[in-house]
C-alpha cells in the first residue's frame, strides 16, 4: 500500500518530560544539588525523545526550538538582548544565572546565582501574565525606549543542528517579532514597544541567514496576535517585517503560524504577506476555514490546524475528513498540511501513561502523543483515501458516540436544578454601604488589615504524608492526626506574627482546583497528566465530563477544626466557578457557560455550609476569570455577563453580614473593570507587586467602591522583599485608593514557596503595616464601620 500523506505539522510538543524529567532538574540546579552540565545534558536528552517520538508516529514537520528552560517568550527576549539594565548584563553570552534571574529574580546584588533566599536585595523577577487565554504563564518582556537589540545567542540554529545530528530534519520555531514586540512591556510608559521594531528586525534576519546557511529549508514564526483586534499600524507592521525577513534569506520558507482565534478582519492582511504558507487555527476558529481558503494564493502551504491542542478529547476524524477533502482537492495535495491548531504544550504528554483512568473515559481522550497519531491518519487519509484509514476513523466514531450516549455524563437532576435559576438567587440582598456596616459590628478589624490569599507552603514533609495516605502506607488516622498538627501550628504563628485575619493553611488539599473536583460529581482525575503553568510548576487539570453537583460538604469541617484554635477571624477557602471551569480540561458537548452554572451551584451550597456553620468570612477565588475572556473585543460582553453571573450566584446567598472575599491573579483590569465591580464582592485581593501597583489606577480611576487587597510581596520569586520595599508599596497604593478600603496581603496563595521565604515576608508585611499605622496614629478599630 501507498505510504503517500499529506505534509502533517506538530507545532510544538511538552517540554517537561514524561516523567517531569525536567522540573526535577531545574528545582534540583536551583537548589544546587546538580551542577548546570546536569541540568544541559537532561535538556538535551529530553529535546531527543520529543523529536524521536513526533517522527515515530508520523510526523514530517517536527518542531525544534520549541524547547525552554522556563518560557518561549523569555527565550526571545534574551536571544534579541532585551535584558534589561538591573540585571547587569554587559553584552556576550547570557549566563543561566542571567536567565533564570529574569525568570526568578536574583539572589544577590545583580544576576548572580539562582534559588537561595536573600533577605530584601537583588533583583526582582520580570513580571509574568498569562499568555493570551491559556492557563500557560509568559515572562513579559521589559522594553526600555533606547533599547539596542543584539543577537546574544543562535539557540533556534543550535537546536536545528542538535535534530540534524541525530538524524532528524525539523522545522525551528520562532516568536514572531511583532508578536513579541506587542506583549512587550514599555519603561517608560510613553512609547510603544513596537516603535522600535526597525531596531529589531536586524536581528531576526541574522538569525534567518544562520537558519538558512545551517541547512534549515523552513522557519515556523509564531504571530498568534493575529488572533485579536489590530489596528492599522500593527497590521502594516507585519507588512514591513515580512519585507524584510523574506529579502534577507529568500531560500528559507516562512510557515506564519496563527493560533487561538480567527483572523477575521486581519486576513488580508497576512494574505498578502510574502511567506511560504500560513497556518489557522480550525479548532477555536472553525468558521474561517472557508474565506482563508479564497484568501491565500496558489503557491502558499495551507495549514489547518484541525487537531485541538488545548483540550484532551479525542477528534472526529471522519468529520474532520470529510470537511478537509474538498480543499485538498482543489489547492492540490502539495498545497495544504494537517496540524495541531497549536502547541502540543497545553495537553499531558501520553495517555497510554493512565492506566487507572475509567475505562470509557480512557477511550474517550487524546493527549499529545495519541494527537499526533490523529494527525498521522488524517495526513494518510487525505492523501489516499478515507477506506485507507477506515479502522481508526471508526474507531473514534465509535468512541464519540459512545461518549454522547452514556449515563455518565448526563445527570436530569442537575440539569433541572439550572434549568430553576431566577435572579433571586444572583444579588446580595443589601447594597455594599449597607453590607459593609453590618459587617463591621459582626468582624472589628483595625486599618489596614493584614492577611494571606490562603495556602501556606506544601512542605515536603506533606507531599510526602499524602503520598504516604494515598498509597496505604499511613492510616487516615495518622494523616488525619498529621494535618491537624500542621493546621493548628499554622494558626498559632499567624497569631504570633500579628495578621489580623487568619486562615488555615490549606494542608490537605492537594491543588486549589483538584481537591474540589475530587468531590464533585462529573469530574475525573489523572496521575501524570502533568502540563506546565511556568518554568517548573506543572498542574495536573481535572476533566470535566459530565454534570457537576456536590454530593457532600467539602471544606467546612476543615474551617471548624482551624476557628475553634482562634478568636480571630479565619477565612472559609473556596474556588469559583469560572476559576474550576478555566483551569480544567473542559467538556466539548455543551456550552462551557451551561458546565459553569453547574459548578456555581455546587459551590453555593458550599458557602451556604460555610456561613451556617459559623464563617463570618469566605472567599471565592476567581483568579482565572479574566484568562478565559475572549480574544476578540466583541466576545467579551457574552462570557463576562455569564462568568460574573456564576460569581453571583454562588456567592449572593448569604446574610449581609457575612464578608465575601475573592481573588483574581495576573490581570489586567482597566478593560474589564465594570465586570469585576459587577461581581460584588466586598473585598477584593489581586497581585500588584511587580507592577508597582499600577493595576490600581484602573480601580481608582473607576471610583471602585469595595476593599481590596493589593499584593505587596511577589510569591513567585524566591525573593524576600524587606519591610522598606513593602512599605513604599503601601505608599504608592494609598495614592490610589481610601484607607478605608485597603487590605494588606502578599500577591497569590503561598503552596509553592517555601517557609524559610515566607515566615520573614510576612514578618516584613506585618511590620510594614504596624509603621503604617503608627505614622498614621490611633485608628478607629473598625475600619469598616469608617
Amino acid at each position: 500500500m501507498s505510504n503517500r500523506t499529506l505534509p502533517v505539522a506538530s507545532l510544538g510538543f511538552p517540554r517537561i518530560g514524561r516523567h517531569r524529567e525536567l522540573k526535577f532538574a531545574l528545582e534540583g540546579y536551583w537548589s544546587g544539588r546538580i551542577a548546570e552540565g546536569d541540568l544541559l545534558e537532561t535538556a538535551k536528552t529530553l529535546r531527543a525523545e520529543n523529536w524521536a517520538v513526533q517522527r515515530d508516529n508520523g510526523i514530517t514537520q517536527i518542531p525544534s526550538n520549541d524547547f525552554s528552560f522556563y518560557d518561549h517568550v523569555l527565550d526571545t527576549a534574551v536571544m534579541v538582548g532585551a535584558i534589561p539594565a538591573a540585571y547587569g548584563w554587559t553584552g556576550g553570552e547570557v549566563p543561566l544565572s542571567l536567565y533564570f534571574a529574569m525568570a526568578r529574580g536574583s539572589e544577590g546584588d545583580g544576576a548572580a546565582g539562582c534559588g537561595h533566599v536573600h533577605r530584601g536585595h537583588g533583583v526582582p523577577a520580570l513580571e509574568m501574565t498569562k499568555w493570551f487565554d491559556t492557563n500557560y504563564h509568559y515572562m513579559v518582556p521589559d522594553i526600555a525606549e533606547d533599547q539596542v537589540f543584539t543577537l546574544t545567542s543562535q539557540k533556534p540554529v543550535d537546536h536545528f543542528l542538535e535534530a540534524k545530528a541525530l538524524g532528524i530534519h525539523t522545522r525551528p520555531v520562532v516568536l514572531g517579532p511583532v508578536t513579541f514586540l506587542k506583549l512587550a512591556k514599555a519603561r517608560p510608559a510613553t512609547f510603544k514597544p513596537l516603535d522600535l521594531l526597525a531596531g529589531l528586525l536586524p536581528v531576526y534576519e541574522d538569525l534567518f541567514r544562520r537558519l538558512a546557511a545551517a541547512g534549515a529549508d523552513w522557519v515556523q514564526v509564531d504571530e498568534p496576535i493575529l488572533a485579536l483586534d489590530l489596528t492599522e499600524g500593527e497590521r502594516h507592521a507585519f507588512k514591513l517585517s515580512y519585507d524584510s525577513l523574506a529579502k534577507a534569506a529568500p531560500g528559507l520558507k516562512v510557515m506564519l503560524t496563527t493560533y487561538f482565534g480567527a483572523l477575521a478582519d486581519n486576513l488580508e492582511a497576512a494574505a498578502a504577506l510574502p511567506v511560504a504558507g500560513l497556518h489557522i487555527d480550525l479548532a477555536r476558529a472553525p468558521e474561517q476555514l472557508d474565506a482563508v481558503a479564497r484568501a491565500v494564493r496558489a503557491d502558499q502551504v495551507l495549514s489547518l490546524g484541525v487537531i485541538d491542542g488545548r483540550n484532551i478529547w479525542r477528534a472526529d476524524l471522519a468529520a474532520i475528513l470529510d470537511r478537509l477533502t474538498p480543499v485538498v482537492a482543489a489547492r492540490g495535495a502539495d498545497a495544504v498540511a494537517v496540524a495541531a491548531s497549536c502547541s502540543l504544550l497545553h495537553v499531558p504528554i501520553d495517555l497510554e501513561l493512565e492506566t487507572a483512568l475509567d475505562a470509557d473515559l480512557r477511550t474517550w481522550l487524546a493527549f499529545a502523543t495519541q494527537k499526533l497519531g490523529e494527525l498521522a491518519t488524517l495526513g494518510r487519509g487525505l492523501a489516499q483515501g478515507k477506506d485507507a484509514v477506515r479502522q481508526t476513523v471508526n474507531d473514534a466514531a465509535q468512541a464519540i458516540a459512545a461518549r454522547a450516549s452514556s449515563p455518565k455524563v448526563t445527570d436530569p437532576l442537575v440539569r433541572g436544578r439550572v434549568a430553576g435559576i431566577d435572579a433571586g438567587m444572583k444579588t446580595r440582598a443589601s447594597a455594599f454601604e449597607d453590607r459593609r456596616a453590618a459587617q463591621a459590628d459582626a468582624i472589628a478589624l483595625p486599618l489596614f488589615p493584614t492577611t494571606t490569599i490562603g495556602s501556606f507552603p506544601q512542605t515536603s514533609d506533606v507531599r510526602k504524608a499524602r503520598s504516604a495516605h494515598a498509597g496505604g502506607a499511613l492510616s487516615y488516622k495518622d494523616y488525619e492526626a498529621f494535618l491537624r498538627r500542621e493546621t493548628a501550628a499554622a494558626i498559632r504563628w499567624q497569631e504570633e506574627i500579628g495578621l489580623d485575619v487568619l486562615v488555615h493553611g490549606e494542608f490537605e488539599r492537594n491543588d486549589m482546583v483538584q481537591y474540589f473536583g475530587e468531590q464533585l460529581s462529573g469530574f475525573a482525575f489523572t496521575r501524570h497528566a502533568w502540563v506546565q503553568s511556568y518554568g517548573s510548576r506543572y498542574v495536573r487539570p481535572p476533566i470535566i465530563f459530565g454534570d457537576v453537583s456536590r454530593p457532600n460538604p467539602m471544606t467546612v469541617r476543615w474551617w471548624q477544626y482551624a476557628q475553634s484554635l482562634t478568636r480571630k477571624p479565619v477565612k472559609g477557602m473556596l474556588t469559583g466557578p469560572v476559576t474550576i471551569l478555566n483551569w480544567s480540561f473542559v467538556r466539548d458537548d455543551i456550552p462551557r457557560s451551561e458546565t459553569c452554572r453547574q459548578i456555581a451551584l455546587a459551590i453555593r451550597d458550599e458557602v451556604s455550609d460555610l456561613e451556617k456553620a459559623g464563617a463570618k468570612m469566605i472567599q471565592i477565588d476567581e483568579a482565572a476569570l479574566r484568562e478565559g475572556l475572549p480574544l476578540r473585543h466583541k466576545d467579551w460582553r457574552h462570557y463576562l455577563d455569564w462568568a460574573v453571573e456564576a460569581f453571583r450566584l454562588c456567592s449572593s446567598g448569604v446574610a449581609d453580614g457575612t464578608q465575601i472575599h475573592t481573588h483574581m491573579c495576573y490581570s489586567e483590569f482597566n478593560d474589564i473593570i465594570p465586570a469585576i465591580a459587577a461581581m460584588d464582592a466586598d473585598v477584593i485581593s489581586i497581585e500588584t507587586s511587580r507592577s508597582k501597583m499600577e493595576l490600581l489606577d484602573a480601580f481608582r480611576n473607576f471610583r471602585y467602591p469595595n476593599e481590596i487587597g493589593p499584593g505587596v510581596y511577589d510569591i513567585h520569586s524566591p525573593r524576600v522583599p524587606g519591610t522598606e520595599e513593602m512599605t513604599g508599596l503601601l505608599s504608592l497604593a494609598r495614592q490610589r485608593l481610601q484607607d478605608r478600603q485597603l487590605w494588606v496581603n502578599p500577591d497569590c496563595g503561598l503552596k509553592t514557596r517555601k517557609w524559610e521565604e515566607v515566615r520573614p515576608a510576612l514578618v516584613n508585611m506585618v511590620e510594614a503595616v504596624r509603621r503604617l499605622r503608627d505614622a498614621d496614629g490611633p485608628q478607629d478599630a473598625a475600619v469598616t464601620a469608617q
